[in-house]
């Protein structure tokens, strides 16, 4: 486990692409000027120690101080000391609907971004709950077991795609019975399902299904992603729309917000369903379900202490700094012989 104390310090890496840029701007001048002053062959014998991969040398030398200097200010940690704490919280399981009709934009950026959105802050707010991740389409897939790591948790988040799995369709009833396999309380009393949606294309079955979760004590809350008026689906391609999804008589699919589905799942297992175009109040709403909740007692693994890091990579900048001060740009016997980018030639 790590840590990265003051990441503000990253814009120094901003500094290696200026400093290739003007060497590269340098190297064109140079050989314009030279080629006004006098021919190859003549350049050659008024310098022959010159070495393009010396300088070549230096700049990758001097890009890696830099680099080392941005991340010895950033100061990464390393915890040092894993400790087994007690928390009372909630387990909650994120249920987000991965279907190509979240990529619809009839709400910005998207339907599956602003899924992400909404998750994330939801995430932000929470204290001492566990959480877990399923992604689902036409079946469901697991994107990370219940945990205590928000930082992973988000970082599993936003890896999702409406192209990790392959068959489509959306199938909750899928998510629902997954959902049942990330809680262990024996009591029952602390399970909650998040439901992340546009509401289309859900079986019949879902909302039985959600029934039956609600007798295990599982309480599902659906947030509708999406407009009721709907929207096309876009199909891009590096980041450009070029078309948009057509059906078998070749008419442009207008996907929609089903809001009524979604009421019926939340209804049935002792839920609530709200539209998730307001983020401010998605999460009060969730923050506020959530404290009026019992909370169970679990035990969880926590660094208590973690080491600086940050001498080590001043320690590479300063001899990277040594190298770049004693690393000449003419050519030595050992270039010589070596002969790189042909330059005895």
């Amino acid at each position: 486990m790590y840590q990265l104390e003051e990441k503000i310090w990253f814009w120094v890496l901003g500094v290696i692409p200026i400093i290739i840029l003007c060497f590269l701007i340098l190297q064109v001048w140079k050989h314009k000027a030279q080629k006004k002053f006098a021919n190859k062959q003549l350049l050659k014998r008024l310098s022959p120690n010159n070495s393009l991969f010396k300088s070549i040398l230096k700049v990758i030398v001097l890009s890696l101080t830099f680099a080392c200097i941005a991340i010895a200010l950033v100061n990464p940690k390393i915890g040092t000391k894993l400790e087994t704490v007690k928390r009372e919280g909630v387990d909650i399981v994120f249920a987000i609907d991965v279907s190509k009709s979240m990529l619809a934009e009839d709400i910005a950026p998207n339907r599956l971004e602003k899924a992400k959105q909404l998750v994330t802050q939801i995430i932000n707010n929470l204290a001492s709950d566990r959480v877990g991740i399923i992604a689902y389409a036409g079946k469901a897939f697991p994107q990370l077991p219940i945990t205590t790591d928000y930082a992973a948790a988000k970082m599993f988040l936003q890896g999702m795609n409406t192209d990790m799995l392959s068959s489509q369709g959306t199938a909750i009833d899928e998510a629902i019975n997954l959902a049942k396999t990330y809680y262990d309380d024996a009591e029952q009393t602390n399970r909650v399902l998040i439901i992340i949606s546009d509401g289309e294309d859900h079986g019949e079955e879902a909302a039985e299904v959600a029934k039956q979760a609600s007798e295990e004590g599982i309480r599902i809350f659906t947030i509708g992603v999406g407009d009721a008026k709907g929207g096309p689906i876009p199909e891009k391609r590096n980041g450009v729309v070029v078309s948009y999804k057509k059906d078998s008589k070749g008419e442009t699919v207008i996907t929609r917000l089903n809001e009524q589905i979604l009421k019926d799942i939340a209804a049935n297992a002792n839920g609530m369903y709200i539209n998730g175009r307001n983020t401010n109040e998605v999460v009060e709403k969730i923050k506020d379900v959530l404290n009026k909740m019992d909370k169970t007692e679990f035990e969880a693994k926590k660094y208590a202490d973690f080491k600086d890091q940050f001498q080590w990579f001043l320690g590479f900048a300063i001899f990277f700094l040594f190298i770049d001060i004693f690393l000449l740009e003419r050519k030595t016997e050992w270039l010589k012989k070596l002969n790189l980018f042909n330059e005895n030639l």
